[in-house]
């Protein structure tokens, strides 16, 4: 088996089930968060919505330099579904490659230095992908602690049984 025909109907999962969280975010708590050390929502949505993003920087190119890097911001819920969908379809093309792309070396770089380094198939499974529950979870507290409902991921929702 090709590993994209295994790595797209994954992406497409996570982001059918992140677009579900980004949508119940409330519009008029964008600027909101538990804690003065945590995101807002907004930049939580925001970067949830960038992470297909992340797919394509990591086929498309060797290594990236975390120096100049500043997390986009949207600026509403429909820019977070539309910024997640758009980046969902790049990142779907970016996977069309010969498998042994996914063996090639990707690094991250910091002030010059690697921070980590590792093939693109690792990149991909083990620090881009796992991004969508982690933070799609982090979410779902948010949302619980604004008395909004938190949508079914991989089993029922207290808030949809």
């Amino acid at each position: 088996m090709d590993i994209q025909a295994m790595l797209i109907p994954e992406l497409e999962h996570e982001v059918a089930l992140t677009e579900k969280f980004l949508k119940r975010i409330p519009k008029d708590k964008l600027d909101w968060r538990p804690h003065p050390r945590s995101m807002s929502i907004k930049q939580l949505g925001s970067h949830l919505a960038e992470i297909p993003s992340w797919v394509t920087g990591t086929m498309v190119q060797d290594e990236m330099s975390m120096d100049e890097y500043k997390p986009p911001i949207n600026e509403s819920v429909q820019e977070m579904v539309d910024t997640l969908k758009k980046s969902a379809e790049e990142a779907k093309k970016s996977l069309h490659v010969a498998n042994t792309e996914f063996d090639k070396n990707w690094k991250m770089l910091q002030g010059g230095k690697t921070i980590m380094e590792m093939p693109k198939y690792r990149v991909l499974r083990g620090m881009v992908l796992n991004q969508f529950p982690h933070h799609r979870a982090q979410l779902g507290v948010y949302l619980r602690l604004l008395g909004e409902s938190v949508p079914a991921t991989y089993g029922p929702s207290a808030d949809e049984q």
